[in-house]
């Protein structure tokens, strides 16, 4: 594991950063940025709260029941519940994911690029970025986070410094589509479901006595990427520089993570990096984000949907309760009504939503 002192903002900062970037690689689908809808991003809000806290928290939880990462913890964890082997799936389903959801925020970042005018196919610059991706992925875990945040803040700074023009707020009515939309980015852009953040630290996650103290600091940061993302838009030529060097530290850290995932389970090395370069080399197909887009956003709240019933349902009341330490009976009760009940059916009708916006 890859735990240090730096492991106390490491979490929030990742957080904040792939936040931050995943909302600007799925944002383009749901057309936020183009309708700057008021009414939108306040129900984008509450399902921060509803959703992604609880979510937040059943991350910690598992990490702090398990010790060990997602795809191992998967083992243990219906061992323990005296469950079916074949909720291990979502485990496998969330590692798959990861190198899935690189090569969306790549291919976005190819896209991004456009803005500086080069001249250069957009499936070659996928290439070249998935490569290079790959081999980054190789570095240090913090070096990785402190090149993701440095690039995020530049893009922040130089986009509001070179003239980002944003429309004007405009209040609409809410629609039922805009439930799927709001789902999404709450859950899929915040990076969870992918086991992510328990990861990030797991020693403090193992040892500490409280879930609030390291799934609030998370859900804040993803708070504050949100908030952020709502005065972004790239412009100009440096901004969309900065931002693709973002991504790529981004997409090489979650390509890190899941390698460290696949090595835990003991795989053949070659067959690690093709799971990992597979699915992010797909995003090379010219016109492929047609069809993967949608499937991105239904893979990653499937994924959630998963987490929240094996969790409020499968497993047993007195390990969670053991493992979130809350201070009072009543947040573990309201939290675990979110957990077996909100979550499962917001997800649901996001996934209703979805599909339906597809026809």
């Amino acid at each position: 594991m890859q735990d240090t002192a730096m492991s106390k903002w490491l979490s929030p900062l990742m957080a904040f950063c792939l936040s931050f970037l995943i909302i600007a690689t799925l944002a383009p689908i749901t057309g936020i940025q183009i309708d700057r809808q008021l009414d939108f991003w306040i129900l984008w809000l509450v399902t921060m709260l509803i959703l992604a806290l609880p979510i937040c928290y059943l991350e910690i939880a598992l990490a702090k029941r398990s010790k060990t990462t997602a795809l191992q913890a998967l083992s243990q964890l219906t061992r323990d519940a005296d469950a079916s082997q074949k909720w291990r799936l979502v485990g496998w389903m969330g590692v798959a994911f990861i190198p899935f959801l690189a090569g969306a925020m790549l291919s976005n970042a190819s896209s991004v690029l456009a803005v500086a005018s080069l001249d250069i196919s957009s499936s070659i610059l996928v290439a070249v970025l998935a490569v290079l991706g790959l081999a980054l992925s190789l570095l240090p875990r913090q070096i990785l986070v402190i090149v993701t945040t440095l690039g995020v803040l530049a893009s922040i700074i130089f986009a509001n410094v070179m003239g980002t023009a944003l429309p004007e707020w405009q209040v609409t009515p809410v629609e039922f589509s805009e439930w799927g939309s709001a789902t999404v980015l709450a859950l899929v852009a915040s990076g969870l479901g992918m086991g992510l953040y328990w990861q990030s630290s797991l020693v403090k996650n193992s040892t500490q006595e409280q879930a609030t103290k390291r799934a609030l600091p998370i859900w804040l940061a993803q708070l504050v990427a949100v908030i952020a993302f709502a005065f972004f838009a790239i412009k100009a030529q440096v901004p969309a520089f900065t931002y693709t060097i973002a991504t790529l530290a981004a997409a090489a850290l979650i390509l890190n993570m899941a390698r460290e995932q696949l090595q835990q389970r003991q795989l053949n090395v070659a067959v690690q990096w093709l799971v990992l370069a597979v699915p992010l080399l797909l995003w090379i197909v010219p016109n492929i984000s047609m069809i993967f887009n949608p499937l991105l956003m239904l893979w990653g709240l499937v994924i959630c949907l998963i987490y929240a019933i094996f969790a409020g349902w499968i497993m047993k009341i007195s390990h969670l309760r053991k493992s979130m330490n809350f201070s009072s009976e009543a947040f573990y009760n309201i939290w675990r009504i979110a957990v077996r009940v909100v979550l499962p059916l917001s997800i649901i009708v996001a996934i209703i939503s979805v599909v339906g916006s597809l026809f």
